[in-house]
């Protein structure tokens, strides 16, 4: 009897060490550069983010920070992750650099790569975000953009909710994209 055990053991040691080479597969590395590389990603992103979707310039306008993240690489066979690293931005300008984590379960197969950002709207969900050692997006944040791309509605320009999530630019073979579950952290590039 222990044997099926065994049997069983080791394919989920197998698909999460494919799994992990799946993620390690899809370069999002930073190289050397560090600071200036996440920083010419995130200006990138965000001219790509207000050309595409104008609508979020109002949601910019209101909020005190946004932690952008360019580069989300997600991969998974049963058991999976993403990875990404980013900028907090505040009054337009990198205060702080911060990596994503996530891990999955489930029926899942593929990668997929996608960028994010998070659109602080208070002061005290700012400043919650970056006192915390490392920071959870948990089912409360309110997303702005659906991950089929549409447009952003009143009701999300007029959320009272003090984080907005706005998630765009999926591409690859995992149907999907939700910050829930990711772990941010504060790093140096």
């Amino acid at each position: 009897m222990t044997k099926p055990r065994t049997v069983s053991n080791r394919r989920t040691f197998m698909i999460g060490l494919g799994s992990a080479g799946l993620l390690a597969a899809c370069d999002n590395s930073m190289r050397s550069n560090g600071a200036a590389t996440i920083d010419a990603r995130v200006d990138a992103t965000l001219n790509h983010l207000y050309s595409e979707y104008p609508g979020t310039t109002t949601l910019r306008d209101k909020s005190v920070g946004m932690l952008v993240m360019p580069l989300i690489t997600k991969a998974g066979f049963g058991v999976g992750g993403s990875y990404g690293r980013g900028a907090l931005r505040v009054g337009g300008v990198t205060v702080d650099y911060y990596s994503s984590t996530q891990a999955t379960f489930g029926l899942q197969i593929g990668a997929q790569q996608y960028a994010h950002v998070l659109f602080f709207m208070t002061n005290e969900a700012l400043a919650g975000f970056r006192n915390s050692p490392g920071w959870s997006a948990g089912a409360d944040l309110e997303y702005a953009i659906s991950n089929r791309g549409e447009n952003l509605t009143a009701e999300t320009l007029t959320s009272l909710s003090p984080v907005i999530a706005v998630v765009f630019g999926q591409a690859g073979l995992i149907a999907g994209a939700t910050v829930e579950g990711t772990k941010y952290s504060r790093i140096i590039p």
